[in-house]
């Protein structure tokens, strides 16, 4: 019986989508803005994407958003502070840290005026996915953790990241941040670098540079991010998170080593792991219907309809 009610809830929301064009919105909260867009219906279960550090919401392809949507979500992508159209600082400062950014998270829902809705995050959006669900757990349904780490200390014998992102990033003081063509090739040089043995779209990702380039409010305040601190509050409560989990994860991340995934694993209760082969640290377009398909299952899996 539960089988078929959940089934039918979702086969209902899919057919829910009378109202699926994408709209931009600005939640305007603590003195600070958060451009965000929406897609599907507002009356579908909620999906809150939250980007990696120094990517904006472009980073979640529009794409795989209403793809996401199509199978009977509302889904929201924003931009993180300092990128994006949303609130940037001066290159060089990051006055916040990234409790604050939990909040702007769930300042988000609060915008959009939704009770609770299922997370995912993507590396930085994993963590701040992992501290919301201990700070918030009555706005956290589920957790989906890509291509990220624990919050907490993790097994000291797993590789750092891998020295070639080190000296990747070394030579980003050679670049002449305001030339288009020369961040272009720059940024596109990393994205390559951080992608596995998947073909590379070469040609699909200097067209996101440029669409990241000219939508910014200030690009280069993205590196702001490197900054970031704090959260020592909700540091190795991995425990305490209730929400059921899912983990994706690419074998060939060279950001967060796919071993991370063990240590979430073995601390985060009931969690799973979806595991993408050859896949680096990206959101590769070969990987979505396994990764929409993985999440529609994961958050179909955790509903509980009324006994009847």
């Amino acid at each position: 019986m539960r089988e078929l009610c959940f089934t039918q809830y979702f086969r209902d929301a899919e057919r829910n989508q009378n109202n699926t064009e994408m709209e931009e919105k600005i939640i305007k909260t603590n003195n600070i803005e958060l451009c965000t867009e929406s897609f599907g219906n507002k009356d579908n279960p909620a999906i809150l994407l939250i980007a990696g550090a120094t990517v904006s919401m472009l980073y979640w392809d529009e794409e795989f958003c209403q793809r996401l949507a199509d199978k009977g979500f509302y889904v929201i992508r924003y931009d993180n502070r300092d990128v994006g159209k949303s609130t940037y600082y001066e290159t060089g400062t990051t006055p916040y840290d990234i409790v604050d950014l939990t909040d702007d998270a769930i300042a988000v829902l609060d915008g959009y005026k939704i009770k609770n809705a299922h997370f995912t995050g993507m590396s930085l959006g994993g963590l701040i996915s992992q501290i919301a669900s201990i700070k918030y757990p009555e706005r956290v349904k589920t957790l989906t953790l890509m291509s990220t780490g624990p919050w907490g200390d993790s097994d000291p014998t797993i590789p750092e990241m891998d020295t070639r992102i080190l000296d990747f990033h070394a030579k980003s003081g050679t670049i002449d941040w305001t030339n288009e063509d020369n961040v272009v090739e720059y940024m596109t040089e990393g994205a390559a670098l951080m992608s596995g043995k998947k073909a590379f779209d070469k040609k699909r990702c200097e067209q996101y540079v440029r669409d990241e380039f000219n939508r910014a409010n200030n690009y280069i305040s993205m590196f702001n991010h490197a900054a970031l601190q704090g959260g020592e509050e909700y540091w190795n409560k991995l425990n305490e998170i209730k929400q059921p989990t899912l983990i994706i994860h690419g074998t060939d991340d060279l950001i967060w080593h796919f071993k991370h995934t063990n240590v979430l694993l073995n601390n985060i209760r009931d969690s799973k792991l979806i595991t993408l082969e050859e896949t680096g640290h990206e959101l590769h377009f070969e990987d979505w219907n396994t990764i929409i398909d993985g999440i529609a299952k994961h958050i179909m899996n955790s509903f509980k309809p009324l006994q009847v």
